[in-house]
């Protein structure tokens, strides 16, 4: 009899552990993020290229438990972002090296638990949107790793 109530005790348990998991909400991210006023990103580069969709939609498809919104519910675990710098001079591949940096504050219900600086740089042969899309991919896939093991000001991608 006892033999029974202890599995009976170790199964519950191990449903409350899994319940607890799966109720875990996803992270939240704006489908659309801010380029700074300062961040160096021309007119035409915020228009044409789509960075403030193209790193939401990249931290997505890297992996994890992310959601895209129009506005991040306060309330839950929400990942704010805003691109910090772009570098990218008209002249598409003859210009030189693009890179862009994005800045982001994990928060879990109004608490910070994370906050980091991404940035990478691209010097292919590619147009200037085609650069900084190629870049906004792997600053995504940086991000998305780091959301797997959030720390407080974090260098990450070639920020370190």
């Amino acid at each position: 009899m006892r033999r029974f109530a202890g599995l009976g005790l170790v199964g519950f348990a191990l449903a409350a552990l899994l319940a607890a998991s799966a109720g875990q909400a996803a992270t939240q991210v704006a489908r659309s993020i801010p380029i700074a006023p300062n961040a160096g990103a021309s007119l035409p580069v915020q228009q044409e290229c789509q960075l403030q969709a193209l790193v939401p939609q990249a931290i997505q498809t890297a992996g994890g438990d992310v959601t895209l919104v129009d506005a991040p519910a306060k309330g839950g675990r929400w990942l704010e972002l805003t691109i910090s710098e772009v570098h990218a001079p008209g002249g598409g591949l003859f210009s030189g090296p693009k890179w862009m940096t994005v800045s982001g504050t994990l928060r879990d219900r109004g608490k910070t638990i994370g906050s980091f600086r991404a940035k990478r740089l691209s010097t292919g042969m590619r147009s200037t949107c085609g650069s900084l899309a190629k870049i906004a991919t792997v600053v995504g896939q940086d991000i998305a790793g780091w959301l797997a093991a959030p720390s407080m000001n974090a260098e990450i991608g070639d920020a370190r």
